[in-house]
């Protein structure tokens, strides 16, 4: 690009924070309609964001939820929140980077359940960061282990016990729109095992009746972008020019884990305003030294 076209883009760009307005979006929720009624599920990492916008979803779809955390007095709080009776929604403190507690946490998390047994499994908890250019071999191995072997060892667990048990139930993996990204980071290169995860599973729990499925957020207005306040979720750089808000990917998630959502298999919902789809401009790909 010449320094002529360059110049021009930066004032383009600096006229359009000029003409800022700030944007916001009223978002339409499916009724539930107790669609989950008496399901039971697990939402990791679902004390903000979106894993707390899936859990407060399929709370008023009937099920019980259990939410994790690293600590067990945010899961509590936050169960509290979302079921002030605390008769359908629990807290339980799980690390997915802890690989070899997964084990007995999701059996304590099954014990916590009336029904002893497990429907759904959300795979939300997760970690952002890790640049190729400024993350240090620690960050990386704990965002790794956090996004992707976590993951991957609690699916194991969780279709163990739904096969053992008769469950044609519903696992659920959180990826993103870096999946469709040129990967430059620890982040990225763990939604690309996701959505490879996601496939794979589908493929191999089908013929048991449990239904696999990804959704993939673009930007999306949570605590871990920054985002608390929703006054404005205006992004220029994404193509509908606004973050993605919890509640959009949330109903979603119920879609795809209740009675209609059955004949969508191994598949992921990209549900990025277009980041990542049809345009990557709102990455930083070059290598200052």
């Amino acid at each position: 690009m010449s320094s002529m076209s360059k110049i021009k883009n930066a004032i383009k760009s600096f006229a359009r924070i000029c003409q800022h307005k700030p944007i916001t979006a009223k978002i339409n929720i499916i009724s539930p309609e107790e669609s989950l009624k008496g399901k039971t599920v697990l939402v990791t990492g679902g004390t903000s964001g979106i894993g707390k916008a899936i859990a407060e979803v399929f709370f008023k779809a009937g099920a019980y939820v259990v939410i994790t955390s690293r600590t067990s007095k945010k899961a509590n709080e936050v169960a509290l929140q979302i079921d002030r009776d605390c008769k359908r929604v629990f807290g339980i403190e799980m690390d997915n980077s802890n690989i070899s507690s997964l084990e007995s946490k999701f059996n304590q998390i099954i014990d916590l359940l009336p029904s002893k047994k497990l429907d759904i499994l959300v795979n939300n908890a997760g970690l952002v960061g890790g640049d190729i250019r400024q993350t240090t071999e620690a960050e990386f191995d704990n965002i790794i282990s956090t996004n992707l072997k976590g993951v991957f060892f609690l699916s194991k667990h969780c279709a163990t016990h739904m096969i053992k048990n008769g469950i044609k139930g519903n696992i659920l993996n959180i990826a993103s729109s870096s999946s469709l990204r040129p990967a430059i980071s620890a982040y990225t290169l763990s939604k690309w095992g996701i959505r490879g995860l996601t496939e794979g599973l589908a493929k191999m729990l089908v013929p048991h009746g449990i239904t696999v499925n990804g959704i993939a957020p673009g930007p999306t207005a949570t605590p871990m972008l920054g985002k608390n306040d929703f006054s404005d979720i205006s992004h220029p750089s994404i193509p509908i020019g606004r973050y993605a808000l919890p509640e959009e990917i949330a109903a979603m998630a119920l879609f795809l884990c209740g009675p209609m959502g059955k004949t969508i298999v191994g598949d992921i919902v990209y549900m990025t305003g277009g980041a990542g789809v049809i345009e990557n401009n709102d990455i930083d790909y070059s290598f200052r030294i």
